[in-house]
């Protein structure tokens, strides 16, 4: 295999991924917007923010441009279509929305974005904790704005089950891989993978991180 095909094959596995976290955490906004009864604007609008909203704030805080969804156009028809279409089946089946399910493709767009995020910032020749930390922010932030908009504290914040904390975590697997000159399917393969199952474990489980308790007021 040529360089440039090899090149060409990552290329392609990482607008893959890229194109996969879109639509998972598409969902997860989609589902989301429903369970809170938004009409077809406001569906849009979430799905949107939680799709696109991690990558955006990655790219600016590269100095990347364009945009990813500017770059890849098409992406945002896919996503009208997806609204349209899940808002009609939904509407049709009467699907019960709960919390827990928009837990899992959410679940499974925080590891494909963290490792896409931190894949882009690593071929930008960023440190390897600056790469990381591009990974959690592509991962989590589009869900901070899509509870934001719902009104809602963001469950990034509030559920004490690990979230970024898996993102983090699997990322390290990434910049580990890219250490050991593994190929590069190898290390978003494991990172995306780690972090999804960290956080299925987490949702399994109902394990959860400390709570931040400050005690009682201090007598004055």
């Amino acid at each position: 295999m040529t360089y440039h095909h090899a090149l060409f094959d990552f290329s392609l596995l990482q607008t893959l991924v890229e194109v996969l976290a879109t639509l998972a955490f598409a969902l997860s906004g989609l589902l989301e917007a429903a369970r809170k009864r938004l009409d077809l604007v406001g569906v849009c609008v979430v799905a949107g923010l939680t799709a696109f909203g991690g990558g955006t704030l990655r790219d600016i805080l590269l100095d990347r441009r364009p945009f990813f969804w500017v770059q890849h156009a098409s992406w945002l028809w896919i996503l009208l279509a997806l609204c349209t279409v899940a808002m009609l089946t939904l509407r049709a089946r009467h699907f019960e929305l709960t919390e827990r399910a928009v837990s899992w493709p959410d679940a499974l767009g925080l590891g494909l974005f963290s490792a896409a995020g931190t894949r882009i910032a690593l071929d930008m020749q960023m440190p390897a904790i600056v790469a990381v930390l591009m990974g959690v922010i592509t991962a989590v932030f589009g869900g901070v704005l899509r509870d934001i908009v719902c009104n809602e504290i963001p469950s990034a914040f509030r559920d004490h089950r690990p979230y970024a904390a898996c993102a983090f975590i699997g990322t390290w697997m990434l910049v580990l891989a890219d250490t050991l000159n593994a190929p590069d399917w190898i290390g978003l393969t494991a990172a995306a993978s780690t972090t999804v199952v960290l956080r299925g474990l987490a949702l399994w489980t109902g394990y959860s991180l400390p709570a931040w308790n400050p005690g009682p007021p201090a007598d004055r």
